[in-house]
């Protein structure tokens, strides 16, 4: 029975993930929280079906001896906490107990510092896995999943359309999305190379049903990188954002954008990113990512259609999680090293255990 700990265990993504292993293995779960009492109250919530299987300790992401204390004794720590600020120690204090990881988080200080690391996380026989969850984390597993399905994959784009509306609470998850305009690329694959990582695309996709046609922005994410390797035949890709209401898209953001020029703001704007949102969504509220890919199968041009969704943003970034660690538990994926959760696991496997964890998935190949 491995022993999985949950960093930030009693936030909403990390409480998911928790609650969904807890369903779905049979793991002895840790909720780590800077808050002892909170967290024991959580798990004793969480544990009510699940008798000696769940429990609490403290861990600060910004205190070693804490990280190394809470992480001492389990096979794997899932941070699912805004902590990328601490990734030093956390990343530490990870490979000195001997520990897997696994993050949901964002950050490209982060994620140059993993790969700083690559060498002794391999050498030392650790699975260490980055950028997991709903984006980061499918863009580059849905491309691979509608490789699968056709002889030659021509081309592939990402969609992503990200409207929870008024539901939408407000954690420092969303600073960290807010965040991600301080750093923004918006590079896109196009006849055989990448366009500038300053520059941007806006292309208008149909996302079906109830959707329609979108206008969407183009979004970087490293996972995209080393597709067009993976797949020689790849001539387009790219990963957008949906347009969302026009004061959000063209005075909010703007100003976000700017506002995060200045030091210390980036909670501010996080909150009035928030608010824009929420106060602007119109319905269909959902969240969703699709693949919209075309290519050669049996001699034809095809086209497959791939799309993940959910009501509830945190649940379509546990899922994922959750889809990847059932591949972990097993054995099929614990190679050492450090991966990006969208190159690591099977992709068809993925796609059938988040349909059978929650997600409303539609195939269309």
């Amino acid at each position: 029975m491995r022993r999985v700990l949950v960093l930030g265990g009693t936030g909403y993504a990390g409480l998911l993930i928790a609650k969904l292993l807890l369903e779905r293995t049979d793991c002895r779960i840790t909720l780590a929280s800077r808050h002892l009492a909170r967290g024991q109250a959580v798990a004793a919530d969480l544990g009510a079906p699940f008798v000696d299987r769940v429990s609490a300790c403290r861990a600060d992401a910004g205190d070693p001896d804490s990280l190394r204390a809470a992480f001492r004794g389990h096979d794997l720590v899932v941070v699912a906490a805004p902590t990328t600020a601490h990734a030093d120690k956390v990343v530490r204090a990870a490979l000195d107990e001997r520990v897997d990881y696994l993050d949901i988080q964002l950050g490209a200080a982060k994620l140059a510092l993993l790969r700083s690391l690559a060498g002794e996380i391999e050498s030392r026989g650790r699975w260490f896995v980055t950028e997991a969850g709903f984006h980061p984390g499918l863009p580059a597993a849905l491309v691979r999943y509608a490789a699968d399905q056709l002889d030659r994959l021509e081309t592939a784009n990402v969609i992503t359309y990200l409207n929870q509306g008024a539901d939408l609470p407000y954690t420092d998850a969303v600073d960290e999305l807010a965040e991600v305009f301080r750093h923004y690329q918006g590079q896109v694959f196009r006849g055989g190379g990448w366009t500038r990582p300053t520059s941007w695309t806006a292309c208008r996709f149909d996302l079906g049903r109830d959707i329609g046609r979108k206008l969407c922005y183009s979004m970087y994410y490293e996972e995209l990188g080393p597709l067009p390797a993976t797949f020689p035949s790849l001539t387009d890709l790219g990963c957008y954002v949906s347009e969302s209401h026009w004061v959000t898209d063209w005075l909010i953001t703007p100003i976000v954008g700017l506002g995060l020029k200045f030091p210390r703001s980036t909670h501010a704007m996080g909150r009035l990113f928030w608010w824009s949102l929420r106060t602007f969504a119109r319905p269909p509220h959902r969240v969703e990512i699709q693949v919209q890919a075309t290519g050669i199968r049996e001699g034809r041009q095809a086209r497959v259609r791939v799309s993940v969704a959910h009501d509830d943003g945190y649940a379509i970034t546990a899922i994922p999680v959750v889809a990847t660690l059932l591949q972990y538990l097993d054995g099929s994926v614990r190679k050492p090293g450090l991966w990006l959760m969208g190159h690591v696991v099977d992709p068809v496997r993925l796609v059938a255990d988040m349909d059978s964890l929650g997600a409303r998935v539609t195939i269309d190949a």
